[in-house]
């Protein structure tokens, strides 16, 4: 019996011993982008900041983004030159789908990871937990598929009717678009609120434009 208490002291001892974060890894965070407008470009100001962080070669960031943004675009510096005017939201999303899809290990959560080529298919490869799988890339979206509206896009809407209930009328893409409270001749950010058929209903925000 004496046995027993010894070896359940010794092993609260070694329990109390034991770091409490074991099981626990710091959070993966990038740094907040800084990206600006100026005209009709884009600019990413700590590209490279980010490109450190994900540990991956700024080029094959780059091209990744011009291909789903739909834009040209270069490097200078430590900053990316978008040749358009883009929603920062859009950018943050798009390297959010990168960090998924190129950096973060599916079986761990860890950002630990390498790419490698295997024939023609590229593996990321988990340092921290051995894991390998091959890296599928989503289709970017089709030039017809950016042509579509969907609630919660922002837009930018020139007024050019009134309606029947004195709601503004403006057109973009193939759309009607409604604006309650807005009159003929002005210009507005309109966040889409609801679509039925070609007909998109919005209010106006003070949020920047989607493109």
């Amino acid at each position: 019996m004496e046995d027993d208490n010894d070896y359940l002291a010794m092993l609260d001892r070694g329990k109390e011993q034991l770091p409490e974060t074991t099981e626990q890894h710091e959070r993966f965070e990038l740094p907040p982008l800084e990206i600006i407008q100026e005209g009709k470009i884009t600019i990413f100001k700590n590209f490279i900041d980010v490109t450190d962080k994900l540990r991956r070669d700024p080029q094959h960031v780059l091209q990744f983004l011009l291909k789903e943004l739909g834009t040209p675009g270069n490097i200078e510096g430590r900053r990316v030159v978008f040749k358009a005017k883009i929603n920062p939201q859009h950018i943050d999303e798009k390297i959010k789908d990168y960090t998924e899809t190129y950096v973060i290990c599916s079986e761990c959560g860890r950002p630990d990871t390498h790419m490698e080529k295997e024939d023609r298919t590229f593996i990321l490869v988990c340092e921290a937990c051995g894991a390998r799988r091959p890296i599928m890339v989503r289709k970017a979206a089709r030039p017809e598929d950016r042509n579509v509206l969907h609630v919660g896009n922002v837009i930018e809407v020139s007024i050019n009717d009134v309606g029947k209930k004195g709601d503004g009328v403006g057109k973009y893409l193939d759309y009607l678009v409604i604006v309650p409270g807005t009159a003929r001749g002005t210009r507005a950010n309109v966040k889409i609120t609801n679509i039925s058929a070609k007909t998109a209903f919005g209010q106006v925000t003070a949020e920047a434009v989607n493109h």
